[in-house]
């Protein structure tokens, strides 16, 4: 039998048959794997250049050489192509592009969209509807924001439940902090202009809200309604104070810098956002470079990416010229409906700025590559402990947690060679077995782990850590065989003696046990994953078992199944805002009398239970 070999991509033909049009080109190994996703002003010109005799990277003749097919996309534009090849490469995550990668959240100023919207503290994904305004740095950047917001506009920052079964103002109107429209204290007129003016503060339009209000301010005084006129002088009073205190360079700045950091193929993008006038910190990028050194592609990859996904300023400091700086501009000023500049080789103070944001940088991404060599060597021992020919790539470990077999928890945490994974965390709230049981609930969140894996060919790990000894170790064993899972390594983590940290005793499936001792860097790794496990499962299992709680007081009642229930914790948003209720309140709820009403009352107030007799 003789095998034939497919013919080598000729991509000097492929070229050839392309039009001018602007786009996006795909290139594909043999197995179908995707490799590079680009845009071009012109299809053939660009796709034709990687198949000319002109010199190219060590990366880019490696890219090549695995190229078995290429697709195109015909664009109507050069920035819709920028667009697209954004979406394509988040999406689809080419090997060979320099990609964002960011598994952090942080944090956004939240205005919700309701009848008397609220101003709060937001991290997570955006399902509260509204609008988000950020990211910020961090935490204390939100809070120092959010306290002018609340000096300046008194919006309220309860939550709904709270809101709804106010009956008096609370101590954050008592202190000016608050209009308190809980109980009426404001017009909504009056609190909806409130909320106009703290979305233009937010926005970065704080002058033009000054002027705004003094022009209301003067309007007023000449309608001789000089109690309103001294409102909006107080207003403005503190708004020019808050500028003057807050203001970087005496005027409003609304810009972000950008500087690249490289050593090799790491990178560290560096951003330094400044809104209003106010420093907002500094916030770290590591991007995935794929191979790629230049500092340059990869700064012009990420301000692409990342203003895909976040409003641009009108002005972006960079500290390089960037490749395609006109096309991405011109793209970033038709998403944002407005002009933006990005701007290198500036002047005094921005230049500044760019200065700080570049030394940043430098020393975050050798900050970041000391760790990461310190990680190396941790994997490095790790491997020749457990006798592996590679490196271990990914690792999973498990933990139990519950309170006397209470709300039951199992945590799955992943680490690769950079660090924790923590998009790829699950927890697994376990069910169906007898309370206490942490051999059952091991074996019972392995199977559920790996079954899908296996049934969907996911990705597998290298080592497989277990929080526990030979018995939940045994269970591990047990599943893997059962679902017929291979080319896993097994590791029992057995605490030491006294509990102490460096005394574990690692159990190998074979029964032998190492205890490499606290100085060992490959246990000192094993004890980062596995108390991360730990301190995940405990996160799980104390938010189960609150939940557990607060809706077993309901369930224990009589006369109380889950339809009324679920009546009870929507009409007052919860058990806290039921709580908060009265005897006469609680009767209103559909399918509650007056008789269940009292009971209810009785039980969460630790009363006597009045009899149900008669209902």
């Amino acid at each position: 039998m003789t095998l034939t070999t497919a013919p080598a991509f000729d991509g000097k033909a492929f070229a050839a048959h392309l039009s001018t049009a602007p786009g996006v080109y795909r290139m594909y190994a043999a197995d179908d794997t995707l490799l590079y996703v680009g845009k071009a002003r012109a299809l053939r010109n660009r796709v034709g250049s990687y198949f000319n005799g002109a010199p190219k990277t060590a990366r880019i003749m490696s890219m090549l050489s695995q190229v078995a097919r290429m697709d195109v996309t015909v664009t109507r534009s050069e920035a819709e192509a920028l667009l697209l090849e954004n979406q394509l490469i988040k999406s689809l995550s080419p090997r060979y592009n320099v990609s964002l990668r960011d598994d952090k959240t942080y944090p956004h100023v939240l205005l919700t969209r309701e009848e008397w919207p609220r101003i709060a503290l937001h991290r997570g994904p955006r399902a509260v509807p509204g609008r988000y305004f950020g990211p910020y740095p961090g935490v204390t950047a939100v809070r120092e924001t959010l306290n002018l917001m609340h000096k300046l506009f008194k919006l309220r920052s309860c939550e709904d439940s709270v809101f709804r079964n106010r009956s008096r103002p609370c101590l954050q109107y008592q202190i000016g902090r608050c209009s308190a429209p809980c109980v009426d204290l404001v017009a909504a007129d009056d609190y909806a202009e409130s909320v106009r003016r703290a979305s233009m503060f937010l926005e970065g339009k704080s002058d033009q809200l000054a002027r705004e209000l003094g022009t209301q301010m003067q309007a007023a005084s000449e309608a001789l309604e000089f109690e309103q006129a001294a409102r909006l002088r107080d207003l403005v009073t503190s708004l020019r104070s808050m500028q003057t205190r807050q203001y970087v360079d005496g005027r409003a700045a609304d810009l972000d810098v950008l500087a690249c950091a490289t050593q090799g193929a790491s990178a560290c993008v560096m951003l330094l956002a400044f809104r209003d006038g106010r420093n907002m910190g500094t916030r770290p990028f590591f991007p995935r470079t794929n191979g790629e050194e230049s500092a340059d592609e990869v700064l012009g990859a990420f301000v692409s990416q990342y203003y895909a996904e976040h409003s641009p300023p009108r002005e972006i400091l960079l500290d390089r010229e960037i490749p395609d700086a006109s096309l991405i501009e011109s793209a970033l000023s038709a998403s944002a409906e407005a002009k933006v500049q990005l701007k290198w080789n500036v002047r005094g103070e921005r230049a500044g700025y760019v200065e700080l944001a570049s030394r940043n940088a430098q020393i975050t991404l050798v900050s970041e590559l000391t760790s990461r060599s310190a990680q190396h060597a941790r994997s490095e021992d790790l491997r020749q402990m457990l006798g592996l020919a590679e490196q271990v790539k990914r690792v999973e470990c498990f933990d139990i947690s519950h309170t006397m077999g209470e709300a039951t928890v199992a945590s799955c945490v992943v680490f690769d060679a950079s660090g924790p994974v923590r998009s790829q965390y699950r927890r697994f709230n376990i069910s169906g077995i007898e309370p206490g049981d942490d051999y059952a609930a091991m074996r019972q969140a392995i199977d559920r782990r790996f079954r899908r894996a296996v049934e969907e060919e996911g990705v597998l790990p290298d080592l497989l850590l277990i929080d526990g000894g030979a018995g939940q170790l045994a269970q591990a064993q047990a599943a893997l065989a059962d679902l017929g899972v291979e080319g896993v390594m097994l590791v029992g983590v057995a605490k030491g003696v006294e509990r102490r940290a460096g005394h574990e005793a690692l159990v190998m499936p074979d029964g032998r046990e190492l205890r490499p001792g606290a100085a060992s860097p490959a246990l000192q790794f094993i004890q980062q994953v596995r108390d991360e496990a730990h301190r995940f499962a405990i996160t799980g299992h104390r938010g189960r078992r609150q939940k557990a709680r607060m809706t077993s007081k309901l369930e224990d009642i009589p006369g109380i199944g889950p339809r009324r229930r679920a009546s009870l914790l929507k009409h007052f948003g919860g058990l806290v805002g039921l709580k908060a209720a009265g005897e006469a309140e609680i009767a209103k709820v559909e399918g509650i009398n007056d008789a269940l009403a009292a009971r209810i009352y009785a039980n969460l107030h630790g009363l006597p239970t009045p009899p149900a007799a008669g209902e």
